[in-house]
């Protein structure tokens, strides 16, 4: 996983991190995670059947949205310096791409950080990450 946060007026954070992707337990989609010293990304590509995973762009959904049965809900945490920043993407797209059980995913979009002088931008890339055979629960919390 390739990752670049954007932060106004002048900040860029990039990383690199090993990514999995796994189904989720009870049919709804699949879940896509990495990180590595404080920083990651998480995407849950949510549909409406464990076994259909369309390629191509997916809008982008929010993360309290519980009514949507297909969309992508992205996170993300930053370090900047000690100081820990996390944001769910609230615009954007994700593009999806599965050939033989291997998922290719970018996500592009902002989210609105109050602690920035605008909006934070995203760019997440996930090459070529297998299809792990195990299940996790991808159960929406409050």
């Amino acid at each position: 996983m390739r990752v670049r946060v954007t932060r106004p007026p002048k900040d860029t954070i990039q990383f690199e991190a090993p990514a999995r992707a796994r189904r989720c337990g009870g049919r709804r989609g699949l879940l896509l995670h990495g990180s590595t010293g404080g920083n990651g990304v998480v995407v849950w590509l949510r549909t409406g059947s464990a076994d259909s995973l369309p390629n191509g762009p997916w809008p982008l959904l929010q993360r309290g949205d519980t009514m949507a049965r297909h969309g992508a809900t992205v996170g993300v945490r930053y370090m900047m310096g000690d100081v820990a920043h996390g944001l769910p993407l609230d615009s954007g797209t994700v593009e999806v791409r599965m050939v033989g059980g291997v998922l290719t995913i970018v996500a592009r979009g902002t989210a609105l950080d109050a602690t920035a002088a605008g909006r934070v931008g995203l760019e997440a890339s996930f090459d070529a990450v297998p299809l792990e055979p195990d299940t996790v629960s991808c159960r929406p919390r409050p």
